[in-house]
């Protein structure tokens, strides 16, 4: 695997493109969406927040059968297809006026959103040999979070400038931004996911819910996703309430984490080619994990300087065991999920994203905020039982492939 942030050139390339495209729109949309909806359309934030819940419920549901489309007619074209239609949804925010519009155009754009994620993921597997997945997914992590600070920076200016007009110029730039990617995606050759097998995924229900490993597996995975919320929420708040850390501290650990992505996603991915390495990474960020929910436990206790000496500790030590896990999870997802049925599979394990995104916020304010240093060691435990547990759980489910595919051999 290259050190280089670039993956090789060729499909690898085109589709980290891609993904560069639409961070970029994407990065400006999440930086800006909250008060253009509320001070430029609007509308409440209660109501806000519960359209967007509503959406991306409805999303990571959709994304199963998006999926599951993709490999039946074709993984480039069902991406192309649902690129086009969230640059539609996006553009179709810069004309919503009322409540119901708004929760509309949410629920295509989660939808779509959902459905593209799954259907680039089986264009992977097709056209990149399972040895090189993880560490192309490795390469579109550091471009996405690339394309998300340049994203936020537009965003910042639009917020920085506070007119209506500037807001929807962030809006119009994101629609155009998965204009461009369709475009991109177009450039890749036709082949998809369980490529001889495209248009002969047999069966009227979904595999994917009967395959109980699997399922196990994605729900372990999303018990280690709700780490995710821990930047944008959990130690904001843990930082106002419970240490003596200037306020400033929580941009500083953000560009830290997404600084680290960029420059080491790649290499920390390195070694990981299978399903054994994939659960011995999942495992030892565990216990990355749990220390550095330890050491974030003790900066409340401590004065302020001293306190962000300790968080950036733990901050470092949170984006090592995320880049870890990451790479882990890639593996199995892929690894563990039939040829035909890439794009059906990864829909699912992706609703752990949403989820975790979901359901994160409740579960940090109460352990964090409401529990104190006691919570940050729960959190920790919490993720390496589940960290563990994926090992017999990952076997298992191989184990049942391996018993699928030698009589088909």
């Amino acid at each position: 695997m290259t050190n280089s942030l670039l993956p090789p050139a060729g499909p690898q390339r085109v589709l980290a493109l891609a993904q560069l495209a639409n961070s970029v729109g994407d990065g400006a949309f999440y930086v800006t969406s909250a008060l253009y909806f509320t001070h430029v359309v609007g509308l409440d934030p209660a109501r806000v927040g519960l359209g967007l819940t509503v959406a991306w419920g409805v999303g990571s549901l959709a994304g199963v059968p998006l999926g599951r489309l993709a490999d039946r007619r074709g993984a480039r074209g069902t991406a192309v297809l649902l690129a086009l239609a969230t640059g539609v949804a996006v553009a179709s925010f810069l004309v919503v006026r009322g409540f119901w519009p708004f929760v509309a155009s949410a629920v295509v754009y989660a939808t779509a959103q959902s459905g593209l994620a799954a259907a680039r993921q089986a264009l992977l597997a097709g056209l990149v040999s399972a040895g090189e997945r993880t560490g192309l997914l490795a390469h579109l992590q550091s471009t996405l979070n690339a394309g998300l600070a340049v994203g936020a920076g537009l965003g910042g200016l639009a917020l920085h400038v506070g007119t209506r007009g500037a807001y929807l110029v962030v809006f119009a730039v994101d629609a155009v931004s998965f204009l461009v990617c369709a475009g991109v995606l177009l450039r890749l050759p036709s082949a998809a996911a369980g490529a001889a097998a495209v248009g002969s995924v047999k069966g009227n229900g979904l595999a994917v819910l009967r395959d109980r490993p699997y399922v196990v597996l994605t729900v372990l995975n999303t018990v280690l996703l709700l780490r995710m919320p821990l930047l944008s929420l959990g130690l904001p708040l843990w930082i106002a309430e419970r240490t003596q850390a200037p306020a400033w501290l929580v941009s500083v650990l953000f560009v830290l984490n997404t600084g680290a992505v960029m420059l080491f996603q790649v290499r920390m991915a390195r070694g990981v080619s299978g399903v054994a390495s994939a659960v011995g990474a999942v495992r030892r960020s565990g216990w990355v994990m749990l220390s550095a929910c330890g050491v974030f436990a003790v900066s409340g206790g401590v004065s302020a300087w001293v306190a962000v000496g300790v968080l950036v500790a733990g901050a470092v030590l949170l984006v090592v065991a995320e880049m870890g896990q990451s790479a882990g999870a890639w593996q199995l997802s892929f690894d563990l999920a039939p040829g035909e049925r890439v794009g059906e599979y990864q829909g699912f394990f992706g609703t752990g994203v949403t989820v975790a995104r979901t359901a994160g916020p409740l579960v940090l304010t109460a352990l964090l905020v409401q529990w104190g240093a006691p919570g940050w060691v729960v959190l920790g435990g919490v993720t390496l039982v589940a960290s563990y547990a994926m090992g017999p759980v990952a076997r298992k489910a191989a184990l049942a492939r391996t018993a699928v595919l030698v009589p088909a051999a």
